[in-house]
């Protein structure tokens, strides 16, 4: 049966399922594992031959990711039951690396083949291909649909060399930023305007990266030549309707999944990047020390209240020693039993409860968990909370009295009837409890806020005023969930906190309007930014350290992976070495100050 095609003649797209027939670590790549080669078999109705330059969404059938991730076709086949498609993916987050772990007969889902196609030179003609890096893998599979010997390949690389095993060109050069293969150099040591007009060509075809393609298009213009460009942005959907791919161009934004992926260069127009400043690579380790209300943390990594009890209860897994800090349970004057009925609900990237601040009480806890949380090396936090303003007077009085090191005054407790997140929703009530436990206590005092209130910039500010060393935000959010077999709410007292990776953005964007706030005060009146809110790898905490905070507590995900934290750590470690930040200070905040270049 012959495919369905639309009106262009391209195939229509179906959504389906294929087999993975290999997936291999792509050989000449370098570093070694930064491609791989994916072999798909697709069979039944969906199983349609793609046009050169066309992209499928893929996603493997287990995955942690959302959206399906765009990949160029390098290389079609026929098979006697349908179809076997092949790409060159570079393992750059989460869903290219499940696409590149995959093995023999797992189930990939396919979405295509999606977008246009490149034009076909003129009959007789000669044409210039040139591929960057990854972008190979279109123009190598558009080169096998032109006969043999009619076109010049010219491929350039960081190192090494890959994915030229099915063309045919009459000449191939091969250029690498390290020498390791071909010609010492990028793309413009190879190939110039003049080489385009020496060439005799009638088109080029190009993909690679966004500077690359920009210098192809003013060679290509300066020669007078016309010139195709493959395109890749972020998208969603694939299909022209989410409209998260477009690109700018002369004639309007065009979506990259559907007016292309490819364009007439003449149209397309590439802003400047923007970036932060090149550092070297650290050649020793570096300084991970922060320093929060006076008191000096070893790194920024604390484990948050309510999610690490008292600091020993995880000791059996890994060395909690090696952690900055860790914040008690949620601490009042009286014991508490905490909330009735179901305590926990999980959500998808997150997770509700309703504790409802059960702890032994202060007391309880100076006689016998604080003893043992001193005893280790993460700085000790002792997180008070209360009901009443004179409850939490009577426990800072109490804590004061102890070696606890530093007090979090948690004025954002969702889960309790009275007290809690109450005395952090408005700049006056805030500026109330601050000042009281401020006037009993001598000891460093960090304040921690609800996401819910309706001007926390001004709540924050508020508490600064009132004498807060420090902020630590946010507290957890509030939800509500429906048993639906029931037809009842979840949880006894219907809203409940919910935390986890699935609030990290909103919780980004509150530190950043948090220190953005900060910084219209004089620098010696501002105070550190403890960011809380769905960190689930070290990349959340850089992003949150990047966004301004100064340190970043770990809570929800630590129920999930318990190393989360260590991890967390190891990574944060590893990244600023890579990108030579001696210190965290180095890279605190630095996305309020970036540079187009």
């Amino acid at each position: 049966m012959e495919p369905i095609t639309d009106c262009s003649g391209l195939p229509i797209p179906a959504y389906t399922a294929g087999k993975v027939r290999y997936c291999g670590m792509e050989k000449g790549a370098k570093p070694e594992g930064s491609v791989y080669l994916l072999k798909i078999d697709i069979s039944g109705s969906a199983a349609v031959m793609p046009a050169a330059g066309q992209f499928y969404m893929l996603r493997a059938m287990k995955t942690g990711v959302l959206l399906g991730r765009p990949v160029s076709i390098f290389h079609a086949e026929k098979r006697a039951q349908g179809v076997e498609l092949q790409f060159l993916i570079l393992v750059k987050g989460q869903g290219t690396a499940e696409l590149c772990g995959l093995e023999t007969d797992d189930e990939v889902q396919l979405l295509g083949p999606l977008g246009n196609t490149f034009p076909m030179p003129e009959k007789g003609t000669k044409a210039c291909i040139v591929g960057g890096g990854i972008g190979i893998a279109p123009v190598a599979g558009f080169s096998e649909t032109l006969p043999d010997q009619s076109y010049d390949f010219f491929a350039s690389y960081k190192s090494g060399r890959y994915g030229l095993e099915n063309i045919h060109p009459s000449s191939l050069a091969v250029t690498t930023d390290d020498g390791s293969s071909g010609i010492h150099g990028m793309l413009p040591a190879a190939l110039t305007a003049d080489t385009l007009r020496a060439g005799g060509y009638s088109a080029v075809y190009a993909c690679g990266p966004a500077p690359m393609l920009a210098y192809v298009k003013k060679i290509s213009e300066e020669a007078g030549i016309v010139c195709w460009i493959s395109m890749e942005s972020r998208m969603a959907c694939g299909m022209g309707v989410c409209l998260g791919c477009t690109i700018p161009t002369t004639e309007g934004n065009k979506r990259c999944c559907k007016d292309g992926p490819v364009f007439d260069s003449r149209i397309l127009t590439f802003p400047k990047p923007v970036s932060q400043p090149h550092r070297e690579p650290l050649t020793s380790e570096p300084d991970l020390s922060v320093t929060i209300a006076g008191v000096k943390f070893r790194n920024p990594v604390i484990g948050s209240s309510g999610t690490f009890g008292f600091g020993t209860e995880y000791a059996p897994l890994f060395d909690v020693n090696r952690l900055g800090g860790i914040a008690s349970k949620g601490l009042t004057i009286e014991p508490r039993e905490g909330n009735t009925g179901i305590r926990l609900w999980e959500t998808p990237s997150g997770l509700m409860n309703s504790i409802g601040l059960q702890n032994p009480g202060i007391p309880h806890f100076i006689e016998h968990e604080l003893h043992e949380m001193l005893k280790l090396k993460p700085v000790t936090i002792a997180n008070l909370s209360g009901s009443t303003l004179e409850t939490y007077v009577e426990g800072a009085k109490l804590l004061d009295k102890t070696d606890v090191p530093v007090i979090e005054l948690n004025i954002s407790c969702p889960n309790v009837a009275a007290g809690g997140a109450s005395w952090g929703m408005t700049c006056a009530n805030a500026d109330t409890a601050v000042r009281a436990v401020r006037a009993v206590t001598k000891k460093p005092l960090i304040v921690k806020l609800t996401p819910q209130a309706p001007d926390l910039t001004g709540v924050v500010l508020s508490c600064v005023k009132a004498g807060a060393d420090a902020i630590s935000l946010c507290n957890s959010f509030q939800g509500v969930a429906i048993d639906i077999e029931r037809g009842v709410p979840v949880f006894d007292k219907i809203k409940a906190g919910f935390g986890g990776p699935a609030v990290r953005p909103i919780a980004v964007r509150l530190i950043w309007e948090t220190v953005e706030a900060m910084n219209t005060l004089p620098e010696e009146e501002r105070v550190p930014v403890i960011a809380i809110g769905g960190i689930e790898k070290w990349q959340d905490a850089v992003e949150f350290i990047m966004a301004g905070a100064g340190a970043v507590e770990v809570g929800t995900n630590t129920f999930a992976n318990p190393l989360t934290m260590i991890e967390v750590l190891d990574g944060l470690t590893a990244f600023m070495k890579r990108k030579g930040y001696a210190t965290i200070d180095a890279m605190r905040g630095i996305a309020h100050k970036v540079q187009a270049v």
